[in-house]
């Protein structure tokens, strides 16, 4: 195709670059066309669709009040240094407000930002992020694998425990109420028969980082984080699980440079080179689409 981007892209794009652009098969394409829900021209018995009236199209492809209005952009969600790290570095110069999975999933629905970072465990079929987003996210969007990452208990260096229920009386720093890791240590704790108060709170913590800060100051005794951050704030880490980190990102801001060039920066070397720093962190399923509307 001509152009990455669809600011790039050629006048009139035909079915095929389209397809590209949504990541769709090219028949869904014709069908769209087909049943009118799609700008085309036919021109010599070829359809062709206009790049501007697909950029109309694209912002008005969603649901609620705000339809149709352009996103501002942010990067909202979860938090995870890499993620963090990958949006300074790649000069995409896209702002973040990272404050839970849920509060991302609910804002990103109202179309307060252009891309999400969720982690959220559903309660009933124990999938990923899938079942939430197919749920609330509102039309127009694409889930897409950023990284797996291993999550545990943090604590002090030299005061590690060899299983979770050895930990109980410990004061534990906590994450916000509708955080992927505050909902998802309520469901380890039951896995393994233990009552959320056998661990005092320690106050709260926003963002993977301030958990692990806590622990290293001395204002808590362990938290429920990411063993990437255990060697930085030199603590131990007992391991718990892994869990996927996904990417809920705007169709229509896809395709425009600034997450284009973070994008093609999580596919450089760099990029590479960071997460293999990073313990308990895998990029294997970057770009990995889970879930799309289309």
């Amino acid at each position: 195709m001509a152009g990455s981007t669809l600011a790039e892209a050629p006048e009139f794009l035909t079915a095929r670059e389209l397809a590209d652009l949504l990541r769709v098969k090219e028949r869904r394409v014709y069908d769209l066309a087909a049943a009118g829900e799609v700008p085309c021209a036919r021109v010599t018995g070829k359809l062709l669709f206009p790049r501007e009236a697909l950029r109309a199209w694209l912002e008005a492809a969603a649901e609620g009040p705000a339809a149709g209005a352009a996103r501002p952009s942010v990067f909202l969600g979860s938090h995870d240094p890499l993620l963090d790290w990958a949006l300074r570095e790649s000069g995409a110069a896209i702002p973040s407000f990272f404050d839970g999975s849920a509060d991302g999933l609910a804002r990103f629905a109202a179309r307060e930002g252009i891309a999400a970072g969720l982690h959220l465990r559903d309660p009933v079929s124990g999938a990923w992020s899938v079942p939430a987003v197919a749920a609330g996210a509102g039309r127009g969007a694409v889930l897409v694998g950023f990284c797996t990452r291993r999550r545990g208990m943090l604590m002090p260096a030299g005061r590690g425990a060899p299983r979770l229920s050895a930990l109980a009386g410990r004061r534990v720093i906590r994450r916000q109420s509708g955080s992927g890791a505050q909902a998802l240590f309520a469901h380890v704790l039951a896995e393994a028969g233990l009552e959320p108060a056998a661990f005092p709170a320690a106050g709260e913590a926003r963002s993977e980082a301030d958990a692990a800060l806590a622990v290293a100051e001395g204002r808590a005794e362990a938290a429920f984080g990411l063993e990437a951050l255990a060697a930085p704030y030199g603590l131990d880490f007992l391991p718990l699980l892994e869990e996927p980190f996904d990417l809920l990102v705007d169709r229509a801001a896809w395709f425009e440079p600034p997450m284009q060039r973070f994008l093609a920066f999580c596919a450089s070397p760099a990029f590479e080179a960071r997460a293999a720093t990073m313990p308990g962190h895998d990029i294997t399923a970057f770009g990995r689409v889970r879930w799309n509307d289309a």
